[in-house]
């Protein structure tokens, strides 16, 4: 186990990370949190551990510096392509999809994609469904059976929220003929290295398999009462051959360089802090009812310490978040690779003692 606990000077600094720690260890105790967690402010490190395991069978500690999937954490990153894209004058928010690339659906935004108002159908239902799965699909496959099979609709653009795979799915192919360069090749040269973001990537199953402290995803197996390598069941089986696909997930990095995100976030880096207040601007649907979804980020506005921002990934074996404290310049990244069921109550705890 390695860990970083620091107690951080100044008038400013609330957060009790003994606190911190004892919810953590609550946990672990009973094995249910297997991860790595960073707390920071100001972009200092306050506290940062790693509990349990890399690989459960072959019983590697896992280390900070450990890379994880993301999953639908990568959400933020596509989004930060379009607005990058938007800022290059390359695309506009409120241009039509069809546009840019062919799908069966007309009347749908770039914004709608970003804020998951869009009405698209999910691809994975009718990848999984027609795809001939000892092929590995990429967005171009997505794409053709989406025209070729015409699911229906949801619901009409812009009238409801709908969390969609589809729809990001659909905006790295947009990023992709607005700029005329891949969306890997954009992600890495935009964002990847100008932030030194040196364990980031989207990464292939053999890349990662190269990868000596990639953290292993695991699930409980009730009946051995242990955790296995979460490859070996079936529900694993569409990471595999919907591995090229591009947008909604795959992306993997370290608990520092999201660190190095986050910071970069507050800074006109990447982009002006007034084009980036569109990620965090709540969207207004058809019937003026309010959606909390930005653009890749969900945004909590009521909170007493101020805004917050924040977007979880879930992938087998994997659950993320990445919550930031806009109000409080605080940041919590949380990275698990045992996917437990206590997430969701863990980032609770940890959220109410930053806030404090």
């Amino acid at each position: 186990m390695v860990c970083l606990f620091i107690g951080l000077s100044g008038h400013a600094q609330k957060t009790n990370y003994a606190a911190v720690d004892s919810v953590l260890q609550s946990y672990t105790g009973k094995s249910v949190f297997n991860g790595v967690v960073l707390i920071a402010e100001n972009g200092k490190i306050g506290y940062e551990k790693a509990f349990g395991y890399r690989d459960f069978a072959k019983q590697t500690p896992l280390e900070t510096t450990d890379i994880f999937e993301l999953a639908s954490v990568s959400k933020e990153f596509t989004s930060m392509i379009i607005m990058m894209l938007k800022e290059k004058g390359l695309l506009n928010y409120d241009d039509l999809v069809e546009k840019y690339v062919p799908i069966p659906y007309k009347g749908i935004t770039i914004r709608n994609l970003l804020t998951h108002t869009s009405g698209l159908p999910d691809y994975m239902a009718t990848m999984d469904a027609h795809w001939d799965k000892t092929k590995v699909a990429g967005n171009e496959d997505i794409l053709a059976y989406l025209n070729q099979y015409q699911p229906p609709k949801l619901f009409e653009p812009g009238e409801k929220y709908n969390y969609s795979n589809t729809g990001y799915v659909v905006l790295a192919s947009v990023a992709e003929k607005a700029a005329g360069k891949d969306f890997i090749t954009m992600c890495r040269e935009y964002i990847f290295r100008p932030l030194h973001m040196n364990n980031t990537d989207i990464r292939t199953a053999a890349e990662k398999n190269m990868v000596k402290n990639f953290a292993v995803g695991h699930v409980y197996v009730a009946d051995k009462n242990d955790f296995e390598n979460a490859e070996l069941f079936p529900s694993s089986n569409y990471t595999i051959w919907l591995g090229n696909r591009k947008g909604p997930g795959r992306m993997s990095s370290t608990a520092e360089d999201l660190l190095k995100w986050d910071q970069a976030l507050y800074t006109n880096q990447l982009v002006s802090q007034q084009t980036l207040e569109d990620a965090f601007t709540t969207m207004r649907l058809n019937d003026g009812k309010i959606s909390d979804y930005g653009f890749g980020w969900v945004i909590i506005t009521n909170d007493p310490s101020g805004k917050i921002v924040w977007h979880n990934g879930d992938n087998p074996g994997y659950k993320t978040e990445i919550m930031r404290f806009l109000g409080k310049k605080k940041t919590l990244i949380v990275l698990c690779n045992n996917a437990t069921d206590q997430f969701a109550n863990i980032i609770k705890q940890l959220q109410s003692i930053i806030t404090r």
